[in-house]
């Protein structure tokens, strides 16, 4: 999905300008003619990823606004626009909560330095965040990416489940996210914070199972040179996650079945049992109905896990979701390799959207990593996806040709031809002397067309300031032709 910059500022002619140069990154555009409009903006949910703030306005300030935005909770980027650079004005704003701050008129060089700066920031703090969810074991289901009504049932069973202690079997394919479910059962249940503790049954030897499991005592079978309380010791009072619970073995499936029936756990060589208050969540790939039937799962097992059955979707079948995780691992994978990537072009989401993902998220995830490590442009493109897209890199340009420069005009052929294609007339066709607001605002307009709209180097060109330029731009009615240079 596109970023959208909301624009704070009660001049609509900067408004504009400021639009132009948003657009003309491929960023989407909102603007509020006040302070109080913005607010309203904010509070009744409109989008901002980052907020372009002008201190002086009538009514509500920028600064008030600001401070009334963190008050409330709005946490977005800040960068505040102010026609004066004393160091005590930025001061306050930064202390109110200010991410940067430029002096207007600013070039739209610096305006998109300041935006793509601002962007990372607010990437960087949302990584931030979901690490820290993540190793103190409070993911939710808010943290699950997926709008679609297969996400959507998901979600409504899994925030069921975690109101109780009963046992969750998550099925599904391969990369579809079973584990970031268990995660947000247990981050949306009364355990939240507690241990979660990941089990791959797949990976453990099938020698050592038991022990990891259930721990062993010290000399109870050789190598055993130290007491190892287990796994289950470990998630005491929190949950254990059972990734691909299909593939244990049926006598330690014996001992899982007495965890959940009696709370008690039998470690290797010891004289008793103890009690443990652990919630279990499983999840497989595999029918484990039929394995019961076929007598490789046991069936009593089977029974005492599949009490709450959640089935995650393949990503084929949720496919409206792929926008919204093709942003967050361009989010994520933008801040882990330092990229600045604003997302996915409209033609390159629609082949994503179109695959079939038999990998699914998983797949997806890795495609989007491997895109941002080659990106070169802003957004991804179909060739960043050869695999998938059918669109191959593009040739790298080869080493300048000395002899193309004979082919180019000069400098002087290019000023030559402007100049006589737009030249500055002193004289009007009557021969007499036109006005110096005519030659001025003909002046203005030749030079901002040679330098192609970069307003640092006309006003430098015409030895005046940058205000009194766009002051000037304003008088003769030139801001059009701003907006044409810059789109």
């Amino acid at each position: 999905m596109t970023k959208t910059v909301l624009v704070v500022d009660d001049d609509p002619t900067q408004r504009r300008l400021i639009q132009a140069v948003v657009e003309r990154e491929g960023l989407a555009f909102a603007q509020a003619e006040s302070g109080d409009a913005a607010l309203n903006h904010l509070t009744t949910g409109g989008v901002a990823d980052v907020i372009l703030l002008d201190l002086n306005m009538p009514g509500l300030s920028g600064q008030d606004a600001l401070k009334e935005m963190r008050a409330r909770g709005f946490s977005q980027p800040v960068i505040v626009l102010t026609a004066a650079a004393g160091v005590d004005t930025v001061v306050k704003a930064m202390q109110a909560g200010a991410n940067d701050f430029f002096v207007k008129p600013a070039s739209p060089e610096r305006i998109v330095v300041s935006l793509r700066n601002a962007l990372s920031m607010g990437d960087l703090k949302g990584e931030v965040d979901r690490l820290n969810k993540h190793v103190s074991h409070k993911t939710t289901f808010a943290d699950l990416i997926g709008l679609g009504p297969a996400m959507s049932m998901v979600k409504r069973l899994g925030e069921r489940a975690a109101k109780s202690a009963i046992p969750v079997l998550v099925t599904g394919e391969s990369g579809v996210g079973k584990e970031l479910i268990a995660r947000a059962v247990h981050g949306a249940s009364d355990r939240s914070g507690k241990p979660f503790i990941a089990v791959n049954c797949g990976a453990i030897p099938a020698n050592l199972v038991e022990s990891i499991l259930f721990g062993h005592e010290k000399g109870s079978f050789t190598g055993a040179s130290e007491k190892h309380p287990g796994k289950f010791m470990e998630a005491n009072c929190g949950t254990q996650f059972h990734d691909e619970v299909g593939e244990l073995p049926l006598d330690v499936q014996v001992k899982l079945l007495r965890v959940l029936q009696e709370g008690e756990v039998d470690a290797i060589g010891a004289k008793r049992s103890v009690k443990v208050d652990v919630r279990i969540v499983s999840a497989t790939n595999r029918d484990l109905g039929k394995a019961a039937a076929d007598g490789s799962f046991r069936e009593d097992l089977f029974y005492r896990l599949n009490v709450f059955p959640i089935e995650a979707p393949p990503l084929r079948e949720r496919r409206e979701d792929i926008p919204a995780l093709v942003e967050a691992f361009v989010r994520r994978f933008n801040v882990e390799e330092g990229k600045r990537v604003v997302g996915a072009a409209p033609e390159t989401l629609q082949i994503l959207a179109a695959h079939d993902w038999p990998g699914n998220v998983r797949q997806l995830e890795n495609a989007i990593y491997r895109a941002i490590v080659l990106a070169d442009a802003p957004f991804l493109q179909p060739h960043d996806f050869p695999e998938i897209s059918g669109v191959a890199m593009p040739p790298e340009t080869g080493a300048f040709d000395p002899a193309l420069l004979t082919a180019l005009p000069t400098a002087a052929q290019i000023m030559d031809e402007v100049l006589a294609e737009a030249p500055v007339h002193i004289l009007d066709g009557r021969g007499h002397l036109r006005t110096l607001d005519e030659i001025e605002r003909d002046l203005i307009q030749l030079a901002i067309e040679v330098y192609a709209g970069h307003m640092s180097e006309v006003a430098r060109r015409l030895g005046i300031g940058r205000s009194t330029l766009y002051r000037k731009v304003r008088e003769q009615g030139l801001e059009g032709m701003l907006l044409e240079q810059a789109s």
